[in-house]
């Protein structure tokens, strides 16, 4: 089985990354977040997140890229923005 095969996930969504940018949530759902990494540092060997935009989008595909954002924030690491992330995307979904 290949590593393709399993996507990540978090927290019951699936991640997938593109560049700077990450999707949290399936595009199947009302609801998915996008993350964008605006701002890294160095950490030993390792680009650790400093600035990432998070962004609660609805999936609709008639709507314009602007007007699908329902709320959107920034935080000062990956681990911030994906905890903001999931409360975000479970309300959303939850209140369908």
């Amino acid at each position: 089985m290949s590593a393709q095969a399993i996507p990540l996930t978090y927290k019951g969504h699936p991640l997938r990354r593109k560049d700077s940018l990450i999707y949290y949530g399936s595009m199947a759902e009302k609801y998915i977040i996008m993350l964008q990494i605006l701002d890294q540092k160095k950490d030993k060997d390792m680009d650790v997140a400093t600035k990432v935009s998070v962004q609660l989008q609805l999936t609709d595909p008639d709507l314009k890229s602007r007007d699908r954002v329902v709320k959107k924030t920034e935080k000062d690491s990956l681990y911030a923005a994906m905890d903001v992330a999931s409360v975000w995307l479970d309300r959303a979904l939850s209140s369908k």
